[in-house]
């Protein structure tokens, strides 16, 4: 299939282009380059479009089979920078990207929706499938609501949204994020001796591979149409839910020598969830996880262990994304509206 992927130059692009081009997929990217030289390794190749997301055309998309949506404000602390521009990109932008593919024809739309949208869940420590109440408590997981709202009206005998709730991702990228728990974890856990938790500890939280969620898209955009049509699947594993001080204990296990310390500013999360996977693999078995956060937390630790990454590297606007941006505003190289103005 030709397919365009959007935001194919960030954490989870990285991964997924080539995994898509080893299943024998034409693969154009479609990004900003708003975290240009935010690399921990060499990324892969792919032929690509320089486009902010607001401004993509019909005769962008124009004979492709499918779009994988990847783009957009990022995480809970980018997204609460600004929420009114993060919905004029995450939401409005995301809607525009649909609407566009499918004035150019295109069949298939894979949408990288969250389980943020989940929130600070209303069923407590019960498990929450695809049917659950949305509760989103953030500007990033108010967006997904919207995006999937707009979309399933969209939906047509021509045009075949799907939404993929990924749970909170980690392992490693080419553009490695060092704001997301687990890698977090691990990054302070080597650096400095502390597996240092930002919150209390309390919270739930579903945990995913970067590998796993670019193998869901795989298997949802290669599978029958009707089988995904206009439907939403949690990624991610059932077994794979945690409470952060649990991810902590696993990181304290992995990285040698490393003590389960509390931030200064550690406090409650709103953000508690635990989410039920078991829809995905049954419909989509090819899209079965292989990886856990154990696993995933060593190879996090070799991977830092063989640059022998420093404190200082961690917290640098190199992986932190909500640093990179302010420093972005700050020299210019972006307005407030989070649009390039170099490149």
């Amino acid at each position: 299939m030709k397919v365009v992927v959007t935001g194919h130059h960030g954490y989870i692009g990285s991964v997924l282009v080539p995994m898509f081009q080893e299943a024998g997929h034409e693969v154009l990217g479609l990004d900003n380059f708003l975290f240009e030289g935010c690399d921990f390794s060499e990324g892969p190749k792919t032929e690509e479009i320089r486009k902010d997301v607001r401004d993509v055309r019909a005769s962008d998309f124009e004979g492709f089979d499918a779009v994988i949506h990847l783009a957009g404000i990022s995480n809970d602390p980018l997204g609460d920078l600004n929420p009114g521009c993060t919905h004029d990109i995450n939401s409005l932008g995301s809607v525009h990207v649909a609407e566009m593919a499918k004035r150019a024809g295109v069949k298939r739309f894979l949408q990288s929706s969250s389980c943020s949208l989940y929130g600070a869940s209303m069923a407590g420590d019960d498990f929450i499938n695809e049917d659950g109440e949305f509760n989103p408590v953030t500007p990033y997981g108010e967006s997904k609501v919207y995006v999937e709202q707009h979309l399933t009206k969209m939906a047509s005998d021509e045009f075949s949204p799907t939404y993929l709730r990924n749970s909170t991702a980690y392992g490693l990228s080419a553009r490695l994020r060092g704001d997301l728990v687990v890698n977090n974890l691990v990054g302070y856990a080597y650096t400095t001796g502390k597996v240092l938790m930002k919150s209390d500890g309390t919270p739930w939280r579903p945990l995913v591979h970067i590998r796993d969620i670019s193998k869901a898209f795989l298997a949802a955009m290669e599978a029958d149409r009707e089988i995904v049509h206009n439907e939403a699947f949690n990624v991610g594993s059932t077994e794979e839910n945690y409470r952060i001080r649990d991810v902590a204990k696993i990181v304290e296990d992995v990285v040698t020598g490393s003590t389960v310390t509390l931030a200064d500013q550690a406090g409650p999360d709103k953000r508690n969830y635990r989410v039920n996977c078991d829809k995905i693999l049954r419909v989509l078995p090819a899209s079965a996880p292989e990886w856990t956060v154990r696993r995933g937390a060593g190879e996090l630790y070799e991977a830092f262990k063989a640059v022998d990454l420093k404190v200082d590297e961690l917290e640098s606007s190199r992986y932190m994304r909500i640093q990179h941006v302010k420093e972005q505003l700050a020299v210019g190289a972006i307005n407030d509206s989070l649009r390039v103005l170099k490149g």
